[in-house]
């Protein structure tokens, strides 16, 4: 029997191969399938490294950037309305399979503290940023941390692969 005649007369196995759906991009070409099986899976950078030096990179990576805010804020962005600017966290996703980076964001809170002199109540007004960060599509985890962790330059100077822009680009845009 024929394949086609097969596929004829099994109408189960016509709905199951064409039961994968695809997403389209703009010039028309398959960007990737998309079942149940295949879905993408995000995680967390400090969950994707695996290999000991690449932990100790992702970590080191993490202080320096907060160290570089805390080096550059009393200078840029920690005036005006707030005074007390704290780096949160800087956090990527990563796609596990493939190793690409689904997105970074860097997130801060800010207070302005006042004391009420008369009544010693102190009364606060604080913000919280969220801030993406400017990545290129398609950069890999493994890209991103060997160009960060391995500049000469300030990590949130150093430009992104892929890209003439910064982290701290990131940051003028968002705080």
């Amino acid at each position: 029997m024929s394949i086609l005649r097969a596929i004829a007369l099994s109408p189960a196995l016509v709905t199951f191969a064409c039961s994968a759906t695809s997403d389209v991009g703009d010039a028309g070409r398959i960007d990737r399938l998309s079942s149940p099986l295949s879905e993408p899976s995000y995680v967390e950078a400090g969950s994707y490294f695996t290999e000991p030096a690449d932990i100790d990179a992702w970590y080191s990576l993490t202080r320096a950037l907060k160290a570089d805010f805390d080096h550059i804020c009393g200078d840029t962005f920690c005036e005006g309305d707030y005074s007390n600017y704290q780096s949160l966290g800087f956090r990527c996703s990563i796609e596990q399979g493939s190793g690409q980076l689904g997105q970074c964001v860097w997130s801060f809170a800010a207070s302005q503290d006042e004391i009420d002199a008369a009544t010693g109540k102190v009364t606060v007004a604080g913000e919280i940023w969220s801030c993406p960060m400017p990545l290129e599509d398609d950069t890999s985890a493994s890209d991103f941390l060997s160009v960060l962790s391995s500049s000469d330059e300030q990590p949130l100077f150093t430009p992104l692969p892929g890209s003439e822009l910064s982290l701290y680009d990131g940051l003028v845009d968002c705080l």
